[in-house]
């Protein structure tokens, strides 16, 4: 059985070098956290915007309930309109 003599030295080496890898390692996750917070940022300013936009289209949506009542309104005038036109054109153009 061979037994590797390792001095306190070469332990404090191989401790600093797995911190150190430890180390990098953190940091580069850190970079992608920040990466990806910025990108949610970016993407929550977007929503933002866009929900403003749809606010302002949707704020007129409880006006609607005041169409149907309008439209019937058009309708009965539109069969005026048509009796009126009937009444004029009875007879024109009938061949005599």
């Amino acid at each position: 059985m061979i037994v590797a003599a390792i001095s306190a030295d070469n332990y404090w080496w191989i401790a600093l070098t797995i911190g150190l890898v430890a180390a990098l390692v953190v940091a580069g996750l850190l970079a992608l956290l920040i990466q990806a917070v910025i990108s949610i940022d970016r993407s929550v300013s977007g929503l933002l915007e866009t929900a403003g936009a749809v606010a302002a289209n949707t704020a007129n949506i409880p006006q609607l309930l005041a169409t149907a009542p309008v439209l019937a309104l058009i309708v009965d005038e539109a069969v005026v309109q048509d009796g009126y036109m009937n009444a004029l054109t009875d007879g024109f153009g009938d061949a005599a």
